[in-house]
């Protein structure tokens, strides 16, 4: 029995069978405090293939009734699975179905919060990949568009949000009505339903098609006072700007929402115009600029996905990759070109690109198109493969084919392909139309095989350092032994009378196969350093040679490039990983430098990659020591760091994870009581929280105290600090 899972095989057999004009949808939430259940009535217009047979999607409580075209069919025969058997159909064909629906706690279908606050009840749907048909009965498959208008019963004080612009609701018994016009032809998947009393932030603005669209940023009563909505009202106009200027297509859509909603299972989703996000991006308390700014990147890559994603649509979950890398590179390059985040793509070096290289190197790496056989074979797939290095290797396709013309080949997807669905090969044409290579290899060696391949640089200088051959070798692990086409650059860094280290010469050119040669760099002085992959166009990982490692770790607080830093310090950390540096070498790395570091990312990232090594990597002999050596570290930096810095914040975060000794204890105490202070840093409620989880870990607090300090935050947002606190206690 098929159960709730659908198999690629069925949906391509019923996309040829069905075509859907429309859906009429009606919800009643008007029980909501009462029932676990809702009502859902379902009319669908399709065309089909007379007398075939097929059958659509509801997971269902209980269906109630079932009419085909005008004759009723007994749901104990056609219900079952998680499908309702239509049979004998017509060439025009019209479902009704009416049946009760479960409201959820798990982010799946129509997910319901009470806030503790206030006890208010909030409601959101979560549609991706396979859960409309939790809410109504559905064809649910990205390749079966339609039509869609909903009609939704609820309480008269209540905000209710789909894709369209929200009507007037009128007056009906128990509450009120919102009967909202159809969409245009989207994919299931991406149609929203939320609703509750949300507070709600208005604005607009003119599209490049002259239209005024709206704009709402929606947040719960009790997290509203601390929603920065001007701000994010900024960016997203600036994003708006950015991409019709750069797909030369208008927002597809009449209207844009954002909403951010209690206990959500991902960064965002983007529904077409009502783009649901985790409310972490609503900052009660300090936050690192490494958050803030991939909200941003978030908030970017919800608003890619209008045009890559909803008004073009894969035809089936294996282009999932292609859907989300696209969101999340245009997101990065919209950050770094039209935001104050000008340094976005060191952070998705720092962070995206670090997440890819760990996955790619796990036993369960997949190749970029991964085999997707069923519904079940996607949820497997939302991984650092589909997002991270996906993003990466659009990076490098970019470098490959030119960024000019990469977006004019965007430009034509879009516009030959709108409101329909498309699939690689499909987006790869218009890429070759517009720069005039052939990718039909570099699409066999980057999205068909997994891994990540290795460059090193054998150089050759005589004893004034000038360069008499150079040499870029390829290796690629045993597993997956690959070797691919790259577009790289090369950067020599010379340091300067006052020792600040930058960039002298660069080049840029194709690497393939096991050796490349670079006829540019002979007769060039090296420099201190040699940088392969220099801007990071490529996904690979680098080693420095001796002499510039050498150089590179000694001093490289006094690299100017953050990038060039971030490159320096991921190679570090893939040769500790691989075993070729010492841990104990990037531990003081680390110590060493990161006080230094202007990158907010990459200072996040090293501190986390500094724990894991003293907790896994330095050997157990040795390991007590080193953490307890590492905290005190750790503390001094952030005490030496500069007032209310994102440094100084990060560094009092980190001691608190690696606490262990009663004095590391005592400190984290006084944090809390103020006993001891650090100029410009404030413990606020979420700072309080960081403090007590390290003071769990280390044992320096039992149940009660986090009992205590919930006490003082009774909301969601603690109580899921004090699960995770309560987590750390030790036995």
């Amino acid at each position: 029995m098929p159960g709730e899972n659908l198999t690629r095989r069925e949906a391509l057999t019923r996309s040829h069978l069905v075509t859907v004009k429309s859906y009429d949808i009606e919800i009643d939430l008007r029980e909501v405090a009462s029932s676990p259940v809702f009502r859902s009535s379902t009319v669908v217009n399709f065309l089909a293939e007379p007398g075939q047979s097929t059958f659509i999607d509801a997971v269902a409580s209980s269906v109630h009734s079932v009419t085909l075209n005008g004759t009723t069919l007994d749901p104990a025969l056609v219900f079952a699975d998680s499908r309702i058997s239509l049979s004998d159909l017509m060439a025009h064909n019209t479902l009704e179905v009416v049946g009760d629906f479960s409201y959820t706690n798990s982010g799946e279908g129509l997910h319901r919060f009470i806030d503790p606050v206030d006890d208010e009840i909030y409601l959101y749907s979560q549609f991706e990949v396979p859960d409309s048909r939790r809410v109504f009965a559905v064809f649910e498959q990205p390749d079966v568009k339609a039509t869609f208008a909903f009609r939704v019963h609820a309480p008269a004080s209540w905000q209710v949000i789909s894709n369209q612009p929200t009507p007037s609701p009128f007056a009906t018994d128990g509450g009120a009505t919102w009967a909202f016009t159809p969409t245009p032809r989207i994919s299931s998947y991406i149609t929203a339903l939320i609703a509750g009393p949300y507070h709600v932030v208005r604005s607009e603005l003119t599209s490049s098609s002259g239209r005024v669209i709206p704009l709402g940023i929606f947040a719960r009563a009790s997290l509203f006072e601390y929603l920065d909505s001007d701000y994010l009202f900024d960016i997203t106009k600036k994003g708006f700007s950015y991409f019709e200027e750069k797909f030369g297509i208008a927002y597809p859509f009449e209207k844009y929402d954002q909403l951010f909603v209690p206990e959500f299972n991902a960064g965002a989703m983007e529904n077409a115009g009502a783009v649901t996000f985790t409310e972490t991006y609503i900052f009660r308390s300090q936050v690192s600029d490494a958050t803030r700014e991939r909200r941003v990147v978030t908030i970017l890559h919800e608003l890619a996905h209008m045009w890559f994603g909803d008004l073009v649509t894969m035809r089936w979950w294996n282009d999932l990759w292609l859907n989300e890398s696209f969101a999340e590179w245009a997101s990065t390059i919209a950050t770094a070109q039209a935001t104050e985040w000008t340094g976005a793509w060191t952070t998705f070096q720092a962070m995206e690109k670090s997440w890819a290289y760990r996955q790619d190197q796990l036993p369960s790496t997949h190749p970029v198109v991964a085999t997707i056989n069923d519904i079940e074979d996607v949820q497997v797939n939302f991984d650092g493969i589909t997002y991270a290095k996906g993003g990466s290797v659009l990076k490098q396709l970019v470098a490959w084919v030119g960024e000019e013309a990469f977006f004019a080949g965007v430009h034509n997807y879009f516009r030959k392909h709108q409101w329909s669905n498309a699939v690689l090969a499909d987006f790869l044409t218009e890429l070759e139309d517009s720069s005039g290579r052939d990718l039909s290899r570099w699409s066999e060696l980057w999205l068909e095989t997994a891994g990540v391949n290795t460059l090193v640089a054998e150089i050759t200088a005589d004893q004034a350092g000038i360069i008499q051959a150079f040499t870029i070798v390829q290796s690629a692990p045993a597993e997956w032994p690959t070797l691919r086409p790259h577009r790289l650059g090369i950067g020599l860094y010379s340091a300067d009378e006052s020792g600040a280290i930058s960039r002298s010469i660069s080049v840029e050119l194709d690497v393939d196969g096991e050796r490349t040669d670079v006829p540019q760099l002979v007769g060039k002085h090296r420099g201190d350093i040699v940088l392969i992959n220099d801007d990071d166009l490529a996904y690979a990982k680098i080693r420095l040679d001796s002499a510039s490692r050498d150089v590179a770790i000694a001093n490289l607080s006094q690299i100017e490039d953050p990038l060039a830093r971030s490159l320096i310090w991921g190679s570090a950390w893939d040769s500790t990983r691989d075993a070729e540096m010492p841990p104990r070498e990037f531990v003081a790395l680390v110590l060493n430098n990161v006080a230094h570091e202007t990158e907010s990312t990459t200072v996040r990232t090293a501190l986390s990659q500094l724990a894991l090594v003293l907790r896994s990597y330095i050997a157990p002999a040795h390991r007590e020591k080193a953490l307890i050596d590492s905290a005190d570290a750790l503390w001094m930096l952030a005490r030496a760091a500069r007032a209310g810095s994102d440094t100084q914040f990060q560094l009092v975060k980190a001691f608190a994870t690696l606490a262990s000794t009663p004095e590391h204890i005592a400190t984290l105490h006084s944090l809390r009581d103020s006993s001891v202070s650090l100029d410009g840093l404030t413990v606020d409620k979420d700072l309080d929280w960081e403090l007590l989880a390290g003071l769990a870990l280390a044992g320096g607090i039992s149940a009660p105290d986090i009992d205590a300090a919930l006490a003082l935050d009774d909301t969601s947002n603690g109580a899921q600090a004090a699960a995770r606190a309560r987590s750390l206690l030790p036995g």
